[in-house]
């Protein structure tokens, strides 16, 4: 097998990161974000702490991923941490409840995007029908092909943009918008405590949004100079969209009354079409940008997401039918299908994208929250050497702890509870299947579990 060739420059890693990180599904959070938080200026702070509680995990990511630059990530650090069981675990919810539940999320926020030309999509078994059909014609392209375009990849960061960045100097002319001051009656009498509350379930509703940051990591063995390049990439990369999802949300409060934006919750809310001048042409145009641009985040999820269960099942460490090459086009279909199959199962899963994204949320929290406590283990070990060093990485690496235990909080208090629920019961499954592949390795003498 010919090694992996290092070939992502830092324009390659940048774009990689914000085109990964930055989608229109923004619109889809920033209903969700307002109405846990209860007023929009709160909302406005919700997302500019979103952004900032990353600082101190990228401090950490930075740390980790410039002492083990290669593939892998979350497993590869919690194996080398000395615990085969999380790392296991980590990869099995990895793939139940957010790698799959992000292909659902983003092929149903696609359609959604589209409501403004075709009312009936909004949350309709249109919607689901249409978001199906996606899922299905792009693993049919990558049952065939793993080839992209690196044009196609620079015009959609461009449409991901391109509207966001617009929106954000529209809303420089709404600084004193009514919009923007409204606070619910009930709110006015609430004591911090239930202040701080509705603005950690805000800071919840946010991570779906800025959830991407690490991916790149999966990708640290093709990164040139991955010790300058992955630390710079990741710190720049997490400030631009921090101030970019705190500008666009203050201009959608600006602009759309709270009432009507909350009621777009589990919908896309497009501030464009509140405007006046633009509303004939520039809500089509970001419906249609936010349409191509989660297109082609859910086109780069199924080609990407199967390879880990792919490698997985060649190490017999998951299921045997997620190994398979197809014998023609060499690539790992049967992992492909299964994970569409389970993605589009869970499109017409009861909740809609509320659901879902309560679903993922605390999946990718508890995920984060291992990773970050991995440094502590890995520490001690002799092959550990970064070049990068976070600032005070104790206190970073407590706070990104912390921080998603908080988080957790958050989660129930913005998300439905059955989608929690859900996401926890087939976390909790992973435990016997660990057990299993434990017993089948065992007594066929191999030894990769024990020996991680």
């Amino acid at each position: 097998m010919s090694e992996i060739r290092r070939e992502l420059s830092m324009s390659h890693v940048l774009a990689i990161i914000i085109g990964t990180v930055i989608g229109s599904g923004v619109f889809i959070n920033l209903p969700i974000v307002q109405q846990a938080t209860g007023a929009p200026l709160l909302a406005v702070l919700a997302w500019f702490i979103g952004g900032l509680i990353w600082l101190p995990q990228i401090f950490i990511l930075s740390e980790m991923g410039t002492a083990y630059p290669e593939q892998g990530f979350g497993y590869l650090y919690l194996q080398k941490a000395g615990s085969p069981f999380l790392a296991f675990l980590y990869v099995w919810t990895v793939f139940w409840t957010s790698d799959t539940p992000s292909i659902t999320i983003l092929a149903l926020s696609a359609v959604a995007a589209l409501d403004i030309f075709f009312p009936i999509l909004t949350e309709s078994y249109w919607q689901k029908i249409l978001a199906t059909l996606i899922i299905l014609i792009l693993t049919s392209v990558h049952i065939k092909s793993v080839r992209q375009g690196g044009r196609l990849q620079f015009v959609l960061t461009i449409l991901k943009i391109s509207p966001l960045i617009l929106l954000a100097f529209i809303g420089l002319g709404f600084l004193t918008s009514d919009n923007l001051f409204f606070v619910p009656k009930n709110m006015s009498t609430n004591t911090p405590m239930a202040w701080f509350a509705c603005l950690m379930a805000g800071i919840s509703g946010t991570i779906w949004s800025y959830a991407g940051f690490p991916n790149i990591l999966y990708m640290a063995g093709e990164v040139k100079n991955p010790q300058k390049t992955l630390p710079r990439a990741l710190l720049g990369s997490t400030i631009f969209v921090t101030l970019t999802y705190t500008a666009v949300a203050f201009a959608t409060g600006a602009i759309i009354p709270h009432e009507t934006l909350i009621s777009i919750s589990g919908g896309f809310a497009n501030p464009f079409c509140y405007l006046p001048l633009f509303a004939s042409f520039a809500g089509g145009f970001l419906a249609i940008a936010a349409f191509i641009s989660m297109v082609g985040a859910t086109n780069a999820c199924i080609m990407v997401q199967p390879r880990i269960q792919y490698a997985m099942a060649r190490d017999g460490l998951f299921f045997r039918v997620f190994g398979k090459l197809h014998p023609t086009f060499g690539t790992p279909y049967m992992s492909i299908i299964l994970q569409s199959a389970i993605a589009i199962l869970l499109i017409f899963m009861p909740g809609g994208i509320g659901n879902l994204l309560g679903y993922f949320t605390l999946s990718y929290v508890l995920q984060n929250l291992l990773v970050y406590a991995s440094i502590f283990w890995l520490k001690k070990r002799d092959d550990y050497n970064p070049s990068y060093h976070a600032p005070s990485w104790k206190l970073m690496a407590s706070l990104s702890i912390l921080f998603q235990i908080l988080l957790v909080y958050g989660t129930f208090k913005a998300y439905p509870v059955s989608g929690i629920l859900a996401a926890l019961v087939l976390i909790v499954t992973g435990v016997p299947v660990f057990l299993y592949f434990h017993y089948q390795q065992k007594s066929r003498g191999q030894n990769h579990l024990t020996s991680l």
